[in-house]
Order: structure tokens, then C-alpha cells, then sequence
């Protein structure tokens, strides 16, 4: 029998309200029900400054090697993600960019990407669901050497989508993104 698949799973949005936060959660407890091993995290606990060579060069910050051990523990990504001025969010651009950084050994920390898998979903009280957004995100992760699930999931009006205890409302909207999530473990 093969060992569950590695899963590190984090919203785009920083905001505790999130619906982003709130689909991450679904997404993850399909993973989980599916027989991955997800670990969630919150960007907010690996606070990372704007990238800036000077920093890098003064001295690593601690999350980055925190978050990079994190990558190299896990087979691969969940990003929930909303879209921002039709792109990814400043947040996730930046922890991108933060652990392709040299890691401590000298060694790429592009190459913790190598190889991985990724799915990208995302939520928005707008109609297309942050969709622009994922279009930006998946080109991103795949310049990463990452394989992104070819489905990705889109929720619009998520302000009227999820119930008081943060589940989907909808049971087909619930059951496309246990499809999504099946096509990326199985990739």
C-alpha cells in the first residue's frame, strides 16, 4: 500500500473572514476523506517581508526556511486563492517567490517545487469566482516545475455560498470540488 499523499494547503487571503479561508476548508476535508494528508497553514503565522535582495543578503528570514522545510515535507500544494485586480494576491506571490530562495544548504529552493503537484481553487462574491486570478496562479506554479491539476474550481457569489458553519450550501457545488480534488490526487 502506498503512503497517503503529502498535501500543504493555505488560503491566498490573509483575512480571518475569508471565503477563500472557507473554501480551503472544504477542499481540505475532501482531500482528507480521499486519504491525503493535508496540512493546513495560515500565511499570517509566517509573516514574511515584501522579497527584497537586501534582506535576503542581511540575512534569511526565519519563515522562509520555516516555510521551505514545510515544501520539502510535502508532495504537494493547495492554494484557495481570490484574485486580485484580475491577478494572485500579493501574499502568495510573495511566499512563492520567498521559498524559491536558496535554502540553507546552498541548494535551489526552486528544485522544492520540482516535481510536486498542485490544485488552485478559488472564491468571490463576483461572478466569475476570482477565475482570473487562477489563470495567473496556474502559470505561476507551472513556471515552478509544479504539475497543476488540469480542473481547477471557481466559486462565484460566495457571499451567499456557504452556510452558518462554513460548509457549501449546494451539494453540487460541494461534489465539483471533491471532482477537482479527486483529478489532482489521482493526477
Amino acid at each position: 500500500m502506498s503512503s497517503p499523499l503529502k498535501v500543504l494547503a493555505f488560503a491566498g487571503s490573509l483575512r480571518k473572514a475569508s471565503f477563500n479561508r472557507k473554501l480551503l476548508a472544504v477542499a481540505a476535508q475532501a482531500a482528507q476523506e480521499e486519504g491525503a494528508e493535508v496540512r493546513l497553514i495560515d500565511l499570517n503565522s509566517y509573516a514574511l517581508p515584501i522579497y527584497n535582495g537586501d534582506i535576503e543578503d542581511a540575512g534569511m528570514p526565519e519563515n522562509v526556511r520555516k516555510l521551505q522545510d514545510l515544501m520539502r515535507e510535502h508532495d504537494a500544494l493547495m492554494i484557495v486563492s481570490p484574485e486580485y485586480n484580475g491577478s494572485l494576491t500579493a501574499a502568495v506571490k510573495n511566499t512563492l517567490d520567498w521559498i524559491s530562495r536558496p535554502q540553507a544548504d546552498g541548494s535551489s529552493g526552486g528544485a522544492l517545487f520540482k516535481g510536486k503537484r498542485a490544485v488552485i481553487l478559488s472564491a468571490s462574491p463576483g461572478a466569475a469566482g476570482g477565475l482570473r486570478g487562477l489563470i495567473v496562479l496556474r502559470d505561476a506554479l507551472a513556471k515552478l516545475g509544479l504539475w497543476v491539476a488540469p480542473s481547477q474550481f471557481a466559486l462565484g457569489q460566495a457571499n451567499e455560498a456557504f452556510s452558518d458553519n462554513g460548509q457549501l450550501k449546494d451539494s453540487k457545488t460541494l461534489e465539483r470540488v471533491k471532482g477537482v480534488i479527486r483529478e489532482f490526487l489521482n493526477g
